[in-house]
């Protein structure tokens, strides 16, 4: 058995570990300016704008529709024929006195200002793809966001999963000491020595977490990351932001979803006016030029031609296309105002649960992890002279476990709320080295 002597040192020594670990209230995980080490959130925002092949792609199809605005409002490309006329066969000899050579110049001319309204239906959706590229880019931004948090998560829960096994330890030790002792049972020991393997198995799901989100990063960003990168760092998260009122009249406004809705509907509109002065008729001018020997001298000869196209069809053709086009032009508008909606409510959402998060956090700091800390070491104390019981103090610390990863996850979800709110804006909210708000923003 132990000597009083011994196990006095061993329940001190858990004691003190309790108190240095969930007594004090915890700092605030939040980094400062001054950190240099670690995997940080401005940086593979820099990193995905540069390297996402969804972001690449967009930008790319943005270019190429911009490239088809020009054309659209030139008229067909005129055609040019060569024509030999009353030949001969087989050596094509002009046959007298009808032969001759022709060259004719044709151009279709559309009239009723349809290739200035085709025009604007380009640009329209030119400024659509542009608004749609930005969008994927903050989609791609959040989504980088939401990895990076989970691996800030799943981070946390590693480090309050081996702080609380060393307090499983330590208590294991303990009863062990008292076991010897004749001071406490058996089944204590053995019971705490199955919540010290139960949290190490734990750990071993945690860290396959980590690796999972490390992944998601590093396919976000095409790279590659491992067990070795560095932890991740919070950023500094602002303590206020606008109001929920006013970051909504902002992403109905602002936000590039929105936007290239507009852009798709000036477009639609431009196709409605279009397709109504479609049952005018093009017009065609031609004109010709010939030549026709005779004998020994050459005669020239010019002629004008003027042309229309007949709207013959124009039941099941031109008229069918005002049926389509205001049809097209209603679907978009719905569109846009499913969308505004959409952005309305999620602004609203996502503002609730970035208040609700940081108010979370803030009542975990200051109240909840302390008084769940200092039971911790009353239950210790009180186990040791036989007050409680085993299962009390192995209670008291596993709430601390999870009060310390619901504060994790809380932070998580804060700066997660605010990513959410950067996309819905299209711009930035704050600088997430600095914790400082950035009106206006960075778009």
């Amino acid at each position: 058995m132990l000597s009083d002597r011994s196990f006095g040192r061993a329940f001190a020594s858990a004691l003190a570990i309790v108190i240095a670990l969930v007594a004090s209230p915890p700092l605030p995980a939040q980094s400062t300016a001054a950190d240099s080490a670690g995997l940080r959130l401005a940086p593979l925002y820099a990193t995905a704008a540069r390297a996402n092949p969804r972001i690449a792609a967009a930008a790319a199809l943005a270019r190429a529709t911009a490239a088809r605005v020009p054309g659209a409002s030139r008229p067909p490309d005129p055609q040019l024929q060569l024509g030999l006329m009353n030949r001969s066969l087989p050596g094509l000899g002009p046959m007298d006195p009808l032969g001759m050579t022709q060259l004719q110049l044709m151009q279709m001319v559309p009239t009723a200002g349809k290739l200035r309204l085709a025009g604007a239906a380009a640009e329209g959706r030119a400024n659509a793809a542009t608004a749609r590229a930005e969008d994927i880019r903050w989609e791609v931004r959040g989504r980088v966001a939401e990895a990076f948090y989970d691996v800030y998560r799943s981070e946390r829960a590693i480090t309050n999963a081996q702080s609380t096994r060393l307090l499983l330890e330590e208590t294991a030790t303990t009863a062990d000491a008292m076991y010897r002792v004749g001071e406490t049972a058996q089944a204590d020991v053995l019971k705490a020595r199955v919540e010290v393997a139960k949290m190490t198995e734990d750990l071993v799901g945690m860290r396959a977490m980590r690796l999972i989100a490390l992944a998601t990063l590093g396919g976000l960003l095409e790279q590659t990351f491992d067990s070795s990168t560095p932890p991740a760092v919070l950023p500094l998260l602002p303590k206020t932001i606008p109001t929920v009122d006013a970051l909504v009249r902002e992403a109905v406004i602002a936000r590039p979803m929105i936007r290239a809705g507009e852009a798709d509907l000036t477009a639609a509109e431009a196709d409605t006016r279009r397709a109504y002065r479609e049952i005018w008729p093009d017009l065609q001018v031609g004109l010709q030029y010939g030549t026709q020997g005779r004998g020994d001298r050459i005669e020239r000869m010019g002629s004008l031609m003027l042309g229309a196209s007949i709207p013959v069809f124009a039941q099941s053709r031109q008229l069918r296309m005002r049926d389509e086009a205001n049809a097209m032009q209603a679907m978009t508008a719905a569109d846009v105002a499913a969308t505004r909606a959409d952005t309305r409510a999620r602004v609203a959402a996502t503002y609730v649960a970035w208040t609700k998060a940081r108010n979370l956090s803030a009542l975990y700091r200051t109240t909840i992890l302390p008084q769940a800390g200092a039971a911790v070491s009353a239950s210790l104390a009180a186990y040791r002279v036989g007050k409680v019981n085993l299962m009390t103090l192995l209670d008291n610390q596993m709430t601390v476990n999870r009060y310390s990863q619901e504060l994790s996850a809380l932070e998580a979800a804060e700066g997660m709320a605010l990513s959410d709110l950067e996309m819905l804006l299209g711009r930035t909210l704050y600088d997430p080295n600095t914790g400082r708000l950035t009106p206006g923003g960075d778009r």
